[in-house]
């Protein structure tokens, strides 16, 4: 990573998460449960958690930026440990509730940019989080609750630290849903295991190769572009107009769908059929405009250096660019082509330093059948 872009975290400490376990309580949800944890002689323990999670970072405070909530909510670490962050979102009482963390992730949502929504506490802290973050947000836990059922928490408050030190190298890091579990506290106070899903959550995973056929230590690329066309195909809706960019990977998505393809061109897709073929930046505006309905975008990596636009693809304009929205442009690549950048980030040249800088930062990449990897996105 360049050291002019920086890295934007989230951070979301529910400060007397796990609570309720020293004291025997079984759990810390509710306001009363945690005021009599502390009545009981219970010390937060969430703090030196994150502590421990962000000690594997501090060398890149300088590269790191987080938003946050004040004092207890992320304010008090981060300033223990350095780091540069601000201030959103600030609480009414103490303890803070299930209330509190929900705000301030929906504030977190609001400022926009994120590139990982760190939050520490248990399962009902996750519950909070998954009830109102985008899905399609990549979130990762750090474990500090009594119950930690939810597969979105790495495995120790370190593991997530090394996590989020591979996202700020640039290291290729799978992502996966997972899912999101809890149980009822009352329950199982009275001794009854009673578990539920409440949904599930986009968090890094450890990079693996699910459905690669390996020949000679690297990928078959015809098998691992057909899987990647299968997964494009697949998510694909009739109402939804497809800008498919240029580029061998796209053009295997095109034959996936048995369509003529401009390899060196974009072409427009929409409810399985071809509607227009090679056109221009100025066509493409026109069409968007006129569409009524979502427009998404599917593109890979053109040219030697890693870039996604400004490379062969100019007739997809910072206008177009900007109608499509960048939560919209589906990234396809195979992972030999993006370990060949050598953890280099990929690159957008639009012509417009603005809008580069609203592209920069993680994206999700497709590199087969229901298998995604995330790599930073940086302005050339």
């Amino acid at each position: 990573m360049s050291s002019t872009q920086q890295f934007r975290l989230g951070l979301v400490i529910n400060a007397f998460a796990g609570l309720g376990g020293s004291v025997a309580l079984k759990g810390s949800d509710g306001a009363e449960t945690a005021q009599r944890a502390l009545a009981l002689g219970a010390v937060p323990k969430a703090p030196q958690r994150v502590e421990h999670a962000l000690a594997v970072i501090q060398e890149f405070a300088g590269q790191v930026h987080f938003v946050t909530g004040a004092e207890a909510l992320g304010e008090d670490v981060l300033a223990k440990l350095g780091f540069s962050y601000e201030v959103i979102y600030t609480p009414q009482q103490t303890p803070t509730t299930a209330e509190d963390t929900r705000q301030l992730v929906k504030q977190i949502a609001a400022a926009g940019d994120i590139d990982l929504l760190l939050f520490a506490g248990g399962d009902g802290t996750a519950r909070d989080v998954c009830a109102v973050y985008p899905e399609q947000h990549p979130v990762l836990g750090i474990p500090a609750g009594v119950k930690i059922h939810s597969g979105v928490y790495a495995i120790s408050p370190t593991a997530a630290g090394k996590v989020v030190r591979q996202l700020i190298e640039g290291q290729l890091a799978s992502v996966t849903q997972a899912d999101v579990m809890d149980i009822d506290e009352d329950a199982f106070r009275q001794g009854t295991v009673r578990a539920r899903r409440y949904g599930e959550m986009l968090v890094p995973a450890e990079l693996r190769y699910v459905q690669a056929v390996k020949m000679g230590g690297k990928e078959s690329d015809d098998m691992v572009l057909a899987d990647i066309a299968a997964d494009v195909v697949e998510a694909m809706d009739d109402d939804t107009l497809y800008i498919m960019g240029s580029g061998s990977t796209v053009a295997a998505v095109m034959d996936e769908l048995g369509l003529a393809n401009t390899l060196l061109g974009v072409d427009l897709v929409m409810a399985g059929e071809l509607i227009a073929t090679d056109v221009t930046a100025r066509e493409l505006e026109q069409q968007v405009t006129a569409h009524q309905g979502p427009v998404k975008m599917v593109i890979t990596v053109i040219g030697g250096q890693g870039h996604i636009f400004g490379r062969g693809n100019q007739q997809l304009s910072p206008a177009v660019i900007r109608a499509v929205g960048k939560d919209n442009i589906q990234i396809v690549a195979t992972k030999a082509k993006l370990q060949a950048l050598g953890q280099r980030p990929l690159l957008v040249d639009t012509g417009e330093p603005e809008l580069d800088a609203e592209l920069s930062g993680l994206m999700r990449v497709t590199t087969g059948y229901h298998d995604e990897v995330f790599i930073r996105v940086e302005s050339a």
